[in-house]
């Protein structure tokens, strides 16, 4: 009989360089690791701050006695909405100190996004970055709830958020929002006594984290993971990257983001290196910082690598520092860089597992590696299913990737796990693959239509349920196309109605309004219905559109 696609890491009992399975003991037994030593750096409005990781581990306790003073207990969600801050930090580690669950919104959010995040995530308290970019999150907040008021105990009272009792943001007092100051005020008076104990009380497989979806589904899916997952990560990328001490690692990208999270800080701080933090994605600012600050690793997605290259002060920086970047990216092949780093990229996660299940660490040779993504993780368990009928299919054979182990989430939010995992708890990622005869696994794409872009997934349901509104719009199909840096172009098609006048930049603005930037398609290609083959409701052939799309691209290139 042949062998099954079944392949399972070793277990995690043997795995090396683990410490506490929570967020709090993972915060505690890093910054007394290495207490003296810088942790962050962030160069902000009003001025620069360096926290060592002592001052990481007294704001992250400080937070907590704040969170404790307004109510928060065992399994409280306080949802974070900030950039790359020191705040993000203190307030995330935070919340796991005082027993709490942090929710993780994304500042790329649009007010109906935000609207379903903060419902979604049944957050009591809100603590948040107000102005990003042009945006001006307590405006929007009192736009979508102008009714807010305040009950005789102070807390803050909302029919349409019924569990959100307290606001507070870094950047300022407005209306019903708090100001920082006076938010970390209300924990003077209570006993870091009382932190300690709440926090003894957490255990590795009590919920710690929500973090959404970058647009998988039609809406965010708010996605619970248990203490374990993310913190096992955390340890863990450390190896991956084979970081050492000196690891100085700029990141502009959202740590609401699980990747994001686990990579930068994981990788930086769990062996006692240091954050060089950015607010938001600038070039040329990116650049100076990581001058200026010595950065010897960079986290940045491949849409990105082109626009520092193409910054007005690349061929000016100095940027020897960097070792920890991959030698064929803009970076690693800068004038000033000399580094033969191997960057773990033979790897695959999802954000349901709390990032990667299969890997091969920094340093493992390209013979072992062999083109795949890598080997289960210590703990996890994969199949090979049919798509259709859930049977694993033999060793080597192609079908759809099934995982499970001890990153796995708890569940969705609203959504029973057993509509989330099969009979047997895998959780079926709809990506298709298969494993060799080594245990190696190898991933060949999704098998539903999300686009991945620039490193966030993008469903085209959601991008399709906003342009179909626009006036003018007879069918409207959003696909993704391979491209070189973002990995998958977003392009929408088009057929108007006949008496329509439709252009391309309207239809961006008009999505603009409504989709965070990311979703925004980058191309706008309009057809007549009679170039396109409909199904019966009106839908475009997903395989025929993308040909379809390729060969008009290919001709404008031309």
């Amino acid at each position: 009989m042949a062998a099954l696609s079944i392949v399972a890491g070793p277990p995690l009992s043997e795995e090396e360089g683990l410490g506490t399975l929570t967020l709090g003991g993972w915060l505690r037994e890093v910054t007394q690791a290495h207490a003296g030593r810088e942790a962050l750096v962030f160069h902000g409005p009003d001025g620069v701050v360096r926290w060592s990781h002592d001052d990481l581990w007294a704001q992250a306790n400080a937070v907590a006695r704040s969170l404790v003073a307004c109510g928060v207990g065992k399994g409280t969600r306080v949802g974070v909405l900030m950039t790359n801050r020191p705040e993000f930090l203190s307030a995330v580690f935070g919340v796991a100190l005082a027993g709490g669950v942090a929710a993780t919104l994304s500042t790329f959010s649009t007010p109906a996004e935000l609207d379903h995040l903060v419902q979604s995530s049944a957050c009591s308290v809100l603590l948040l970055e107000r102005a990003v970019l042009k945006k001006d999150f307590g405006a929007i907040l009192a736009d979508l709830e102008p009714a807010i008021g305040v009950a005789g105990d102070g807390r803050l009272v909302s029919t349409r958020f019924p569990f959100l009792r307290h606001l507070a943001a870094v950047d300022g007092a407005m209306g019903r929002i708090e100001d920082w100051g006076d938010f970390l005020a209300r924990g003077d008076a209570v006993d870091q006594a009382l932190v300690d104990a709440a926090a003894a009380t957490v255990m590795p497989a009590d919920p710690g984290v929500l973090f959404f979806s970058s647009g998988s589904t039609a809406k965010p899916k708010g996605i619970i993971s248990a203490h374990r997952g993310p913190t096992l990560q955390l340890w863990r990328w450390k190896r991956f990257l084979q970081a050492k001490p000196n690891a100085r690692a700029w990141s502009a990208n959202g740590f609401f983001w699980s990747g994001n999270f686990c990579m930068a800080i994981g990788g930086a701080l769990t062996g006692g290196g240091s954050l060089i933090l950015q607010q938001t994605f600038q070039p040329a600012e990116a650049l100076s910082l990581m001058e200026a600050e010595k950065a010897t690793m960079a986290f940045a997605w491949p849409h990105q690598w082109a626009q520092l290259e193409a910054a007005p002060n690349w061929g000016d920086v100095d940027l020897s520092s960097l070792y920890y970047v991959n030698p064929a990216n803009p970076l690693g092949r800068h004038p000033t860089v000399s580094t033969d780093w191997q960057e773990p990229m033979a790897a695959y996660g999802n954000t349901e597992t709390f990032t990667i299940s299969s890997i091969f660490p920094s340093g493992t040779p390209e013979e072992r590696i062999a083109g795949s993504h890598g080997a289960p993780l210590p703990g996890n368990i994969f199949k090979i299913v049919d798509p259709l009928t859930g049977a694993v299919v033999p060793l080597g054979e192609r079908g759809e990737i099934a995982v499970k182990g001890p990153t796995l989430m708890l569940g969705y939010v609203g959504i029973p796990l057993d509509d989330s995992v099969d009979g047997e708890g895998f959780f079926r990622t709809g990506d298709g693959g298969w494993f060799d005869r080594e245990g190696r696994l190898h991933w060949e794409g999704r098998l539903n239509d999300i686009i991945k872009t620039g490193g966030a997934n993008v469903s085209p349901i959601e991008i399709d349920s906003v342009i179909k509104t626009c006036p003018g719009v007879k069918v409207t199909q959003t696909v993704g196309v391979p491209h070189e840096t973002l990995g998958e172009l977003v392009v929408t098609c088009i057929v108007p109605h006949a008496d329509a006048t439709l252009d391309e930049d309207g239809i961006r603005g008009f999505a603009r309004e409504q989709l965070a930037s990311f979703k925004v398609p980058r191309r706008v290609l309009f057809f007549a219905e009679s170039d396109l083959e409909l199904t019966g409701s009106a839908k475009i052939k997903t395989a025929d559109l993308k040909a379809l799309v390729v060969k008009r691209l290919e001709v404008e290139a031309a």
